[in-house]
């Protein structure tokens, strides 16, 4: 599923095409199916993005005033999805205000609806990216993750 995920985002997104346009459902299955995607992982795909346009649109009780100084504390099941690296990126974003608690709330249920069992970091960054541009208001966001993404430096930048 993440796959499609990522076909997707890098099909539609990255290539700058028009993303509000209404696509039509049956001919973009058949345009995944096309691309070598099984169908149930294909309808999976496209539940999750409609779930994460559903939480851009509802009025979650976590995505409403929380404090921004609270300290996330994770359930077993999100340990065990997000691995230590991962967790310390998420909270390495809220620092420098790529995230805020919202934002990463929206990140971590939609990492929670992957069939992975675990990610890497390189797929939470596209999580990451996936939430911020269908986040109204976090233009400036995404802007930045796209930046750290597509900017990084191979190494480490200090000893």
């Amino acid at each position: 599923m993440f796959d499609i995920l990522m076909y997707l985002f890098e099909n539609y997104v990255q290539n700058d095409l028009e993303v509000d346009m209404l696509v039509d459902e049956d001919q973009l299955k058949k345009e995944l199916a096309l691309a070598g995607f099984r169908q149930t992982e294909i309808i999976k795909a496209l539940n999750w993005l409609e779930h994460l346009a559903d939480l851009r649109d509802s009025e979650q009780p976590y995505l409403c005033h929380h404090e921004q100084h609270s300290f996330r504390v994770y359930t077993p099941e999100e340990m065990e999805r997000l691995d230590v690296e991962c967790r310390g990126f998420l909270m390495f974003l809220e620092q420098i205000k790529v995230l805020n608690v919202e934002a990463r709330e929206m990140v971590i249920d939609r990492v929670m609806d992957l069939d992975e069992s675990s990610l890497t970091l390189d797929d939470l960054k596209w999580v990451i990216m996936m939430v911020l541009f269908n986040a109204p208001g976090q233009e400036m966001a995404y802007n930045q993750m796209e930046n750290m993404m597509f900017d990084e430096q191979p190494g480490r930048l200090h000893s």
